[in-house]
């Protein structure tokens, strides 16, 4: 029998539109589809928030979350708490 176990990808993002789409897509891009892929936007003052409504949108598997800034430790903490996965990767918003 072929395991196929969810894995959560979790994305804190701060201001990051200029990189947003290119992480976000290299994430859609894996040939593994059993993902939950969670992106917390920590206060964004651009249009982070924006770009990760969109995608959650187009693709099921996404997540979009909003906080008020409170800093990159804080929200990989709240990001832990919305993972649903045997795994979990961390995958920074400038990342691909």
């Amino acid at each position: 029998m072929m395991r196929n176990p969810l894995v959560s990808i979790l994305v804190p993002v701060y201001n990051a539109q200029e990189y947003l789409t290119e992480c976000t897509d290299s994430i859609l891009s894996q040939s593994y589809e059993n993902l939950q892929i969670v992106l917390i936007d920590d206060g964004s003052k651009d249009d982070s928030l924006k770009i990760c409504s969109e995608y959650a949108l187009k693709d099921p598997r996404i997540e979009v979350h909003h906080q008020e800034n409170s800093g990159v430790a804080s929200t990989r903490n709240h990001l832990l708490g919305t993972a649903k996965g045997e795994y979990v990767l961390f995958v920074d918003a400038d990342d691909w």
